[in-house]
């Protein structure tokens, strides 16, 4: 926190808005507890806030917190304690493991709840836009402070590496990049072959004995694939671009498979024991598939 003055500089923080938000902190101070029950209305939609908040004495002493930080926000001296207090409050965020986006998600009641009350007690425009640019201003250098506790805990953990375990760490980000650039033109030579088995089906269906009704499924179990196969490709796509790696996508495409087969040999009757075997394995997918997409709408929550 030795270079505070020059976070104030990056954000044009001046000593006039710092008299402006102190100006405006009895006001503030006296909507601490209104800020204080919408804050907490605000968090527990989270879904997770149970876990960092496990009792109320707990309960307790996490409010009265965050109304200290909360009426400190216009105090108006915005020194070296100040800060070292802000990187405190962020390291006890890493401590318990709470997660950056609840952080950044917070912030958002905080400033909407702020610039409502000054919109409601707007008289002098000057003085308005001039109220706003302090309020945003500390707001952010508060998120950038808070947050940065993370990033200095990432960094603290690749720099207590040794320089071997760098290398490796380092050369196996190379590789796992390799392998996804590698995966998505296998993906993309997938949906080829897909679009070339659609084109063949078509042909058969048009110039082969093998029968419209058999055809017409052909096709359908043949363009269900390439669907799968496209939207493997757009998960992939996502997954290069920093998303998570969709396992369902994959468990999707294999049934789709499984699918095409069961068109196909429904018009069998030499087929029912494999007809069984499938759909046994279709349904054990499907569950999968259910399984997969539950736990990511749980993580989501």
């Amino acid at each position: 926190m030795q270079h505070y003055k020059e976070l104030k500089e990056h954000y044009q923080f001046t000593e006039e808005e710092a008299l402006i938000l102190q100006e405006l902190q009895p006001r503030m101070e006296a909507l601490a507890e209104e800020f204080i029950d919408g804050f907490y209305d605000y968090i527990w939609g989270f879904g997770k806030t149970a876990q960092f908040l496990k009792n109320k004495q707990i309960i307790a002493h996490h409010r009265s917190k965050i109304k200290e930080w909360y009426i400190n926000l216009f105090n108006g001296t915005y020194d070296l304690h100040y800060f070292t207090y802000l990187y405190k409050i962020g390291e006890i965020h890493v401590k318990i493991g709470l997660p950056t986006h609840y952080v950044n998600s917070a912030f958002t009641f905080v400033r909407t709840f702020i610039l409502a009350n000054i919109e409601e007690n707007f008289k002098d425009k000057t003085q308005h836009v001039k109220e706003i640019k302090a309020v945003e201003k500390i707001i952010d250098i508060n998120l950038d402070v808070l947050t940065s506790s993370y990033r200095e805990e990432e960094l603290g953990k690749f720099l207590s590496l040794s320089k071997v375990e760098k290398s490796i760490l380092t050369g196996l980000k190379k590789f796992n990049s390799y392998i996804n650039y590698f995966l998505a033109v296998a993906l993309a030579l997938v949906a080829f072959f897909a679009i070339a088995l659609f084109g063949y089906d078509i042909y058969l269906l048009f110039f082969s004995d093998i029968g419209i009704e058999k055809g017409i499924l052909t096709v359908l179990g043949s363009l269900l694939v390439l669907w799968a196969a496209i939207e493997l490709i757009h998960e992939e796509i996502n997954h290069l671009q920093g998303k998570g790696f969709a396992i369902g996508a994959f468990i999707m495409l294999a049934m789709a498979a499984l699918i095409r087969k069961v068109l196909i040999y429904s018009l069998s009757a030499k087929k029912s024991d494999e007809l069984m075997v499938i759909a046994g394995v279709i349904v054990a997918l499907a569950i999968a598939y259910w399984l997969v997409g539950a736990n990511k709408r749980t993580t989501i929550d």
